[in-house]
């Protein structure tokens, strides 16, 4: 029996997002898909929230291939001082598994009191993040638990701007230089002042997020035709004529360590589920004003993007249809649909 067009597989998902506009874009074999729904299409940008940390790990993954750091390096040594305590390296930052809390100390406060309704972030520099890490304890010993961490995602980039050259505050360059430039995505980057969709929150139009101190957990704008090309990429490292880029799209998927009671693993970032029928590798992210997801499962070269302009809601019920959308087409044969195009 011939399956349904990937098209028609999609659109449950389009119409399941809360927000205004929303893209849902896949790949299963030769076959393409991009469905769009409100005023945006393919190449609209959206705020993607955690998913900036993907491109962070292939960062990491970029420099380590080319010798400039390597995974057990201690963070600290890329720093203007040395912090006490028991060291965490690149990699536990890069598997969150550094013991760094989810925010910096003193985030919180300083956001309420500066734009919690607005824009939390934007008071929050690089400077900011530093003093932040001198006051900052431990909440586990390195290497011993994963817990989830914006602040271990943001220093890591600061780390690596370092790392290459700069002085923290350059992520946003060295991300451009190394990654979006060479791999095509010309829509990716972490400038709020290009043009992209509003995001929304509880039905109101947001303001750009701004997050100045915390780029490379959260800052990062991209479309469904960037984000969807680079899961292609991810699905076939070979295609990239650059050795050290085509050395990281393999490494960011390599399993570094299993989650205790779950079957999952964690990689450089990315999450991995393994299945009968091959692993399923995803991230998602949220801004006040956005919902994004991506995943790809290598196996059947198979990937979705969704991205939506409202905020992530309890139990995020459009990360969830996104993640059964894509292992459900996992399961399906490939067949052919023609050229990527945006369905309204």
């Amino acid at each position: 029996m011939t399956p349904p067009p990937l098209s028609a597989r999609l659109r449950p998902l389009l119409t399941s997002a809360d927000g205004p506009a929303t893209v849902v874009a896949a790949v299963r074999g030769a076959e393409r898909a991009v469905l769009c729904r409100g005023p945006v299409d393919e190449n609209s940008r959206f705020e993607t929230g955690s998913l900036t940390k993907t491109f962070t790990a292939l960062l990491l993954a970029e420099l380590a291939a080319r010798g400039e750091v390597r995974y057990g390096d201690r963070a600290d040594r890329y720093l203007p001082f040395r912090l006490p305590g028991p060291p965490f390296t690149l990699l536990h930052l890069a598997t969150h598994t550094s013991g760094l809390p989810r925010l910096p100390p003193g985030l919180l406060a300083r956001a309420v009191r500066s734009g919690w309704l607005s824009n939390p972030y934007a008071g929050f520099t690089e400077g900011d993040l530093l003093a932040s890490l001198r006051r900052t304890r431990l909440r586990h010993r390195p290497g011993t638990r994963v817990l989830y961490s914006n602040f271990g995602g943001a220093l890591l980039g600061h780390v690596l701007a370092r790392a290459a050259g700069g002085d923290g505050g350059d992520y946003a360059a060295l991300l451009a230089d190394r990654i979006t430039g060479p791999l095509g995505l010309s829509r990716t980057d972490c400038d709020p002042n290009r043009p992209q969709v509003t995001g929304h929150w509880h039905g109101r139009a947001r303001p750009v997020m701004l997050m100045p101190g915390l780029a490379a957990a959260g800052a990062v704008r991209s479309s469904a035709r960037d984000l969807l090309r680079l899961l292609g990429l991810l699905l076939d490292p070979g295609s990239v004529p650059d050795p050290f880029l085509r050395t990281a799209l393999t490494e960011v998927q390599r399993p570094r360590l299993g989650v205790p009671r779950t079957g999952s693993r964690v990689c450089l970032v990315w999450n991995l589920r393994p299945r009968p029928d091959g692993a399923l590798l995803h991230h998602s992210g949220g801004t006040r004003g956005f919902t994004a997801f991506a995943g790809f499962l290598p196996a059947s070269g198979t990937a979705l993007v969704a991205l939506t302009n409202s905020a992530p809601t309890p139990l995020a019920p459009f990360v969830q249809a996104a993640y059964s959308a894509l292992g459900a087409l996992g399961r399906g044969p490939a067949g052919a649909d023609g050229p990527l195009g945006c369905e309204t």
